[in-house]
């Protein structure tokens, strides 16, 4: 028996032989996942909440070189554990908890006497389970696990053509297509008011990401990126490639899957508040980040980008901005590609003008020009005598092993030069910003560079795309095509309600500086001590979120297409008295009503919200 309580892992190794049926409880028993043996001999998962079921008798299990190790299999030692830890980070809330309960489970597939380990945690919001097969040579794993849904479940989600770049739709699970294909996270409601689940994964590493495709009667099969058909964008940029990648990868040495994550809650506070994705990612390197998260050089903030909104893309235009982004108290001035056409003299003297004035340069750079570690180093070399800060990587549009792999060495190198990184063109986050903390945005997600309408699909991706980890929409803009289908107070909401730790704005620095919202828009942070969803909230009408960052609160509601007024008690707030400013909208989508009062946690607001309309407050102790 090994026993380190704090911050780590309890290991009670307990074992248990031929085992028909293990059952895993998260530590306050509401989350079951049970494993049992079906016909054939063959490996079977179900998960309860609240004693209802979240996922249907399922098939659990890996395929190596195209032999099903799930079939045909006997269990064997069952090996307990129990995790409780928390640490530092940047999301939901400012400390991620890690409690669960485990089991380490031998299992044998007898045909073949493989022998590998299926290993299963139960938290009091959700389960994850991966696989590890221990071998030497090179082999070639794939899929054989389904998540089976209750029947009169509601999902939303979208396909995977644009590649993460989509907006979410809303269907009955009898309505989902029989091979129709989703990308995770898929958020679905129980019935009979059970809860909500979100399945997606954690710490994909050294292997291909998961995709989701329906067979029209319930379930959900997971497949790897070789299995999925190349989405558009990457048709479009790597046409040669696509051949190559439909072959399954393979593994030399020990087969280590990434853990499958469904997250469950009884409301959609506790997804919102979910640290399952990175909980399950490897902590990072210590020779790297030397106080992980709190390394001194990675610094979260707000940035300007000169791309939606208009600019001057030359050295005096970008002069201009990082001298606004002074002005506006931010911390980044993002260059599109246009930088490359400088001299590099010019790119520093642009480097230091903004360092005189606080402002931090990051340059953007399409990923096909940095197929390999030497032309990687030269950016990164280049970074370095400039004094650029980090980089945005474009344009990696699958999930591939080899592409997964393309991210981790960027990372690992980038943290060499102790450079901040920002991905566009990107899969979905998997908790890699816990091992490389170092990555500070990621894209996977149908941005406002995407285009309208913008108002259903962003009450919707808190509670979906949002979910698995820190993304980078490009929020608020205040004028022309861009406000579309919303108005000024929802563009400001949405930087509250859709944060990453580098905050990327779209609009124009004049733009958001002359917006009569701007004393509040300066204030809003990109990292929140707690975050506290509203009852109010329903994925695709309203999200409502209260996020706190030290004593002072913001409250963020934006609406969907249809008008409607909410009420919202402030019960978040502490004890005493704040002094609020509140955005509400008006008779006009580009105009705002702004009110100062005084607050307290007894009192409640009633939020008339125009279609597409929303309501931004800031209450300060």
């Amino acid at each position: 028996m090994c026993i380190r309580i704090f911050p780590a892992l309890l290991c009670l190794s307990v074992p248990l032989l031929a085992a028909d049926e293990v059952t895993v409880a998260s530590p306050d028993g509401r989350v079951q996942f049970r494993l049992a043996l079906g016909g054939k001999a063959r490996l079977e998962y179900s998960v309860t909440f609240r004693e209802k079921p979240v996922i249907e008798a399922s098939a659990v299990g890996i395929t190596v070189d195209k032999v099903n190790l799930a079939e045909g299999v006997q269990v064997g030692k069952v090996d307990r554990y129990q995790v409780t830890e928390s640490y530092p980070w940047h999301g939901a809330h400012s400390t991620a908890v890690d409690e669960c309960n485990g089991a380490r489970i031998g299992v044998t597939h007898l045909q073949s006497r493989t022998a590998y380990t299926l290993d299963i945690r139960a938290y009091n919001d959700g389960i994850a389970f991966r696989h590890l097969a221990p071998g030497d040579g090179t082999r070639v794993p794939d899929e054989a696990t389904a998540f089976r849904l209750p029947s009169g479940s509601t999902l939303w989600y979208h396909d995977l053509e644009d590649h993460y770049e989509a907006q979410h739709m809303r269907k009955s699970l009898r309505a989902v297509p029989p091979g129709g294909w989703l990308a995770p996270p898929v958020t679905f409601m129980l019935p009979q008011g059970a809860g909500y689940a979100s399945i997606t994964e954690g710490a994909l590493r050294n292997y291909s990401g998961m995709g989701l495709q329906a067979d029209g009667s319930g379930g959900l099969y997971a497949r790897l990126g070789h299995a999925i058909p190349a989405s558009y964008p990457f048709r479009l940029r790597y046409a040669q490639d696509v051949e190559r990648l439909t072959k399954p990868a393979a593994i030399t040495g020990t087969i280590t899957t990434p853990w499958r994550v469904v997250m469950i809650g009884a409301d959609l506070n506790a997804l919102v508040n979910c640290d399952i994705v990175h909980n399950v990612a490897p902590l990072p390197d210590p020779k790297l980040f030397l106080n992980g998260l709190r390394t001194d050089w990675i610094k979260p903030g707000r940035s300007l980008w000169s791309y939606l909104d208009g600019g001057n893309n030359t050295l005096e235009g970008m002069k201009e901005f990082s001298r606004l982004a002074a002005e506006l108290g931010f911390e980044y001035n993002l260059l599109e590609g246009f930088w490359a056409k400088w001299p590099e003299s010019q790119l520093k003297e642009l480097v230091d003008y903004s360092r005189q004035r606080g402002v931090r340069i990051l340059i953007w750079r399409g990923r096909s020009a940095l197929g390999d570690p030497q032309r990687v180093r030269e950016l990164f070399e280049m970074c370095r005598r400039t004094g650029v800060a980090g980089v945005k990587i474009d344009f990696f549009d699958h999930e591939h092993k080899e592409v997964i792999d393309l991210y981790e060495m960027i990372l690992k190198l980038a943290a060499e030069y102790k450079l901040i990184v920002d991905f566009h063109g990107a899969n979905k986050p998997t908790g890699q910003e816990r091992t490389w903390p170092n990555e500070l945005g990621l894209e996977g997600i149908r941005g406002m560079e995407m285009g309208a309408p913008y108002a259903t699909h962003e009450v919707t991706l808190p509670f979906t795309r949002m979910l698995a980890g820190l993304a980078d929409y490009t929020p608020t803009h205040f004028s022309g095509r861009k406000l579309a289908d919303t108005t000024w107070a929802h563009q400001v909401a949405n930087a509250i309600l859709l944060p990453a730790p580098l905050l990327v704005f779209a609009a124009h620095p004049a733009n958001l500086l002359a917006n009569p919202t701007v004393d509040l828009v300066k204030s809003i942070p990109s990292v929140w001590d707690e975050t506290v969803v509203l009852p109010v909230s329903q994925i695709g009408e309203v999200a409502a979120f209260a996020r706190r960052k030290g004593d002072t609160w913001f409250l963020a509601v934006n609406n969907g297409p249809v008008a409607k007024t909410v009420r919202v008690d402030l019960s978040f707030l502490g004890q005493g008295s704040y002094k609020s400013m509140l955005l509400r909208d008006t008779g006009e989508a580009a105009a705002v009503k702004i009110e100062h009062l005084t607050a307290r946690s007894g009192d409640a607001l009633y939020i008339d919200l125009r279609s597409g309309g929303g309501f931004v407050g800031r209450f300060v102790r």
